[in-house]
C-alpha cells in the first residue's frame, strides 16, 4: 500500500488546495473599474454630449456675458436718469442759484459730461515670445509680460496728481468710489470686463498731466519693463474731448453681519 499523500482514493490524504491566481483577481478588478467609470460618465452626462453641450459654458464666457448685460443696464439706467432729470427741471421749485450749485456738484462728482483738453495713455501686454532686449536682465517670467492692476492704478493716480479734472478708463468715467481691479489678465471696472490694450483718458492741462506721469516712481518702474521686455506704453494728445458722465449706481454696498 502506498503512503503517498497524493494517492487517489486514500481517505487519510488531505484535500488538495486550489492555487491562488492573482491574474484572475486583477482582471476582475479592471472590469469592475471600467464599469464604475462608465456609470460615472453616464451619470454626469445625463444623456448629453459633454463636448458639444452648449449649457456647459466656460467661466470666462459667463463673465463676458454678465459684463455685456451690465453694459446694457448701465445704458438703460443713464437713459432713465436723463428722463428723470428732464422732468425734475420742468418745475422743481428751486432757484437758478440752487440749480447752478447742483450742476457744479454733479460735475465734480463725475455724473455730468466734461469737455476739455485731454491726453490718453494706452497700456498693453508684451508679445508672448518676448525676450530681454537689454543685457544684464533675466529672461522674462510670464508675470513680466502682462499689465497688472498696480500699473493701471499708477497711471490713474499720477493723472489725478497732475490735476486731471476727470478720467475715463476704457469707456467708463471714474468717480470717487470707482475701483480699478484686475483678475488674471482682465480688467474689472464697475461690473464690466475688459481685455488689453487698456486706454485711459484724462481731461486737464496736457503738459501737467504728462509731467506727472514722468515723475511717478511707479510708472518709472513700469518703463523698465517697457524698455526691456516690450510692454505697451503710448501717451497721446487728444485735443478737446468729451468725457461721458458716470451713469451707474452711486449707492455704497457693503457687507453686513448676519443675525
Amino acid at each position: 500500500m502506498s503512503n503517498s499523500a497524493d494517492s487517489p482514493g486514500t481517505g487519510s490524504s488531505p484535500a488538495r488546495r486550489r492555487r491562488f491566481r492573482p491574474v484572475r483577481v486583477l482582471t476582475a478588478a479592471v472590469f469592475a473599474l471600467a464599469g464604475l467609470i462608465f456609470f460615472t460618465s453616464f451619470n454626469t452626462a445625463k444623456g448629453t454630449n459633454i463636448r458639444t453641450d452648449t449649457s456647459l459654458l466656460k467661466l470666462s464666457d459667463l463673465i463676458h456675458e454678465r459684463s455685456r448685460k451690465n453694459g446694457e443696464l448701465d445704458e438703460s439706467n443713464a437713459a432713465l436718469r436723463s428722463d428723470i432729470e428732464s422732468l425734475a427741471e420742468r418745475d422743481d421749485g428751486s432757484t437758478k442759484a440752487q440749480d447752478d450749485k447742483l450742476s457744479a456738484l454733479e460735475e465734480k462728482a463725475g455724473t455730468q459730461e466734461l469737455k476739455g483738453e485731454a491726453i490718453s495713455v494706452t497700456l498693453d501686454d508684451a508679445p508672448p515670445d518676448a525676450t530681454a532686449k537689454l543685457p544684464g536682465y533675466p529672461e522674462p517670467q510670464p508675470d513680466y509680460l502682462v499689465i497688472h492692476q498696480q500699473d493701471l492704478q499708477a497711471v490713474v493716480n499720477a493723472l489725478w496728481q497732475g490735476g486731471a479734472e476727470g478720467i475715463k478708463v476704457m469707456d467708463q468715467r471714474l468717480i470717487s468710489t470707482s475701483a480699478v481691479r484686475c483678475v488674471g489678465n482682465t480688467l474689472i471696472l464697475q461690473g464690466r470686463v475688459y481685455s488689453p490694450p487698456y486706454k485711459i483718458t484724462a481731461v486737464g492741462d496736457p503738459e501737467r498731466l504728462k509731467q506727472a506721469l514722468a515723475e511717478s516712481p511707479a510708472i518709472q518702474n513700469y518703463m523698465v519693463y517697457v524698455n526691456v521686455y516690450g510692454l505697451g506704453w503710448k501717451v497721446e494728445d487728444d485735443g478737446e474731448v468729451t468725457l461721458p458722465g458716470y451713469s451707474g449706481a452711486v449707492d455704497l454696498h457693503y457687507a453686513q453681519p448676519v443675525d
